[in-house]
């Protein structure tokens, strides 16, 4: 009894385990993803620093403001600061300064600084976006490579299970005297072969699995159970979208080449701010002074206190300099003529970029409208070679077919519904591309 108890106890907990099992939709694995990506918060890190530059260049506007004081204990023969004398006694001074400096034409330098600056931060936050759309198409390819791999396994079990079958109605044939004892080996080969393709594509499964687990950084689970929201109808109506629609779609917001545009703006922004350093520059400056020492006496010989002679040698200034840059070993114009390079290599990235992407969606426009054709007659294949199996199977069953010619109909099957499944998932991640360069939310991303 006690046994009997246990065992069923041991059901439960079973049953429990595998329906409280998460089960995954492709949305929330790519949003596990990105949250736990480290490359991801890496270009985050990246953008930050790039803010922060953006909002030390506006800063720059403002008022250069320093301080200075020393303090110095003087011993033998030293200059008097009160008299200028050189005497030969201890004494202590001090000194204290507040200066100001506040550029008012630099040619522009600062202010394209700024707009350069801006950009770079604009591009860097098209960066992280980049980013995450990478790695949600890597989550999506690993998530249908995982149920094509279950597709494989099912596939697989189904023909190991005729297997099993025949394998059985041979054993009976024999054991009757019916067949040979030669069809009961050929019919165990054919048995242990799909046994042994099972394990296979079991085996290319758990490595699908194991692939998605650390595409998402999902590191507490060793498998994971999905669910396939969505199924491929033929005639999708992605295959309807132009080229020319589509292109000029994505080109409108795909992150890689927004983030070059930027990028290009920042070239150009940064090239005016270094030609402002061929420009005279105009700074206006200020400040205020004075002094304490002990050599400061008065007319009985007693040192003046500190805070009248701070007020006594108290001293202010207010004016303006003009710096005229005339020669400076060719540095500035140097400088000019690389940011002028660094600006030209920026338009060619981008043309490279919108190169790249028209090229690639030429190619998942015509990969739909080959898959599309392909899915079709892979239907068809699929009904012939069953119906050719079955009609094979029958004859078997009959003596009139021998198990290698059984066995062969029995993989022509097989073969054409693996090659049906990667057609229609293939033609799924495909579409979802498509629809994604078109501006459709496939991935829920912020």
């Amino acid at each position: 009894m006690n046994l009997r108890f246990y065992i069923f106890t041991l059901f439960l907990l079973t049953v429990y385990t595998g329906f409280s099992q998460k089960v995954w939709t492709l949305d929330e694995c790519v949003a596990y993803a990105i949250e736990h990506n480290l490359q991801v918060k890496t270009t985050s890190y990246t953008k930050d620093s790039n803010k922060e530059t953006y909002r030390q260049s506006v800063r720059n506007l403002l008022p250069t403001v320093s301080g200075f004081t020393n303090y110095r204990i003087n011993t033998g023969l030293t200059e008097d600061p009160q008299t200028g004398v050189l005497v030969n006694r201890e004494f202590n001074n001090a000194n204290y300064s507040l200066n100001a400096n506040l550029d008012i034409f630099q040619g522009f330098q600062k202010l394209n600084a700024i707009k350069a600056a801006k950009y770079i931060y604009k591009a860097a936050e098209e960066d992280i976006l980049q980013e995450k759309f990478l790695l949600a198409f890597r989550v999506m390819s690993a998530f249908y490579d995982i149920k094509f791999n279950e597709g494989l396994v099912a596939n697989s079990l189904e023909q190991q299970q005729i297997s099993q079958t025949n394998y059985d109605l041979v054993q009976r044939q024999v054991e009757l005297g019916l067949m040979a004892e030669a069809d009961l080996y050929e019919a165990e080969s054919n048995l242990l072969s799909d046994k042994l393709l099972v394990t296979q594509n079991q085996n290319l499964l758990a490595i699908s699995k194991l692939n998605l687990l650390q595409e998402m950084n999902l590191t507490d689970v060793d498998d994971i159970t999905l669910q396939l929201e969505e199924t491929v109808e033929d005639g999708s109506s992605s295959n309807k979208i132009t080229l020319d629609s589509l292109y000029e779609t994505a080109r409108s917001f795909v992150p890689l080449v927004k983030g070059q545009e930027m990028r290009v703006i920042a070239a150009k922004k940064q090239l005016q701010s270094i030609r402002g350093g061929l420009f005279p520059s105009l700074t206006m400056v200020a400040g205020m002074s004075s002094r304490y020492s002990e050599t400061n006496t008065d007319d009985n010989d007693e040192i003046v206190p500190f805070s009248d002679q701070i007020s006594e040698n108290f001293a202010r200034f207010v004016g303006a300099e003009l710096r005229i840059p005339i020669t400076n070993a060719w540095t500035n114009r140097s400088r000019v003529k690389q940011q002028k390079i660094a600006y030209l290599q920026a338009k060619n990235n981008l043309e490279i970029q919108e190169q790249e992407l028209f090229q690639l969606l030429q190619q998942l426009v015509q990969t739909n409208e080959a898959l599309i054709a392909e899915y079709d007659q892979s239907n068809k294949r699929v009904q012939a070679q069953e119906i050719a199996f079955q009609i094979a199977q029958k004859r078997y069953e009959k003596g009139l077919l021998n198990a290698i010619e059984l066995f062969q109909a029995k993989n022509l099957y097989g073969t054409a519904q693996n090659e049906n499944l990667q057609v229609r998932l293939r033609l799924k991640v495909n579409e979802s591309t498509i629809d994604f360069y078109n501006g459709l939310p496939i991935f829920n991303i912020n």
